[in-house]
């Protein structure tokens, strides 16, 4: 039976692992130190750094066999989304939550804290996969730059 293993499938189990625990971390810290407002805002620290991510990989995943011009414009397409809700979700907690129902602290210390988490996790997940660029051939028509240039 072969699995169907892609960098993406594994930069996200490697980064799902780290960031779990810190979360898991976060909202057991969270929740002793402000209560239900802490427990809260450490559940959606989670939620919206986990789905952060992962839409960066799954979009990586989508635009892989496409052409470079293509993936760009969908790359900058999924930032500028993400961006933008991000924008939008934190302005409906500012605008429609009390300071007392979300700790906005919290909120902010699980989010930097699973962040790094994450990146983290990506980061050693993508050095593992030893990931091989192939590099452009050199043509005939180089020039070697150890030759001496002062002969004509």
């Amino acid at each position: 039976m072969t699995t169907n293993r892609t960098p993406e499938k594994e930069l996200i189990r490697g980064a799902l692992f780290p960031s779990l625990i810190v979360g898991i971390i976060g909202i057991i810290a969270a929740a002793i130190i402000r209560g239900k407002a802490g427990l809260l805002a450490a559940l959606l620290a989670q939620f919206v750094v986990v789905m952060y991510f992962t839409v960066h990989l799954v979009v990586s995943s989508i635009s892989r066999k496409l052409d470079p011009l293509t993936t760009f414009a969908l790359a900058i397409f999924s930032y500028f989304a993400k961006i933008a809700l991000l924008g939008l979700g934190l302005w409906l907690i500012t605008n429609y939550t009390s300071r007392e129902s979300i700790d906005r602290g919290s909120f902010g210390v699980v989010a930097l804290a699973l962040t790094i988490a994450w990146l983290g996790g990506e980061i050693r997940s993508f050095l593992k996969l030893q990931l091989h660029l192939p590099l452009p051939s050199t043509s005939p028509t180089t020039v070697d730059p150890t030759a001496d240039s002062g002969q004509r």
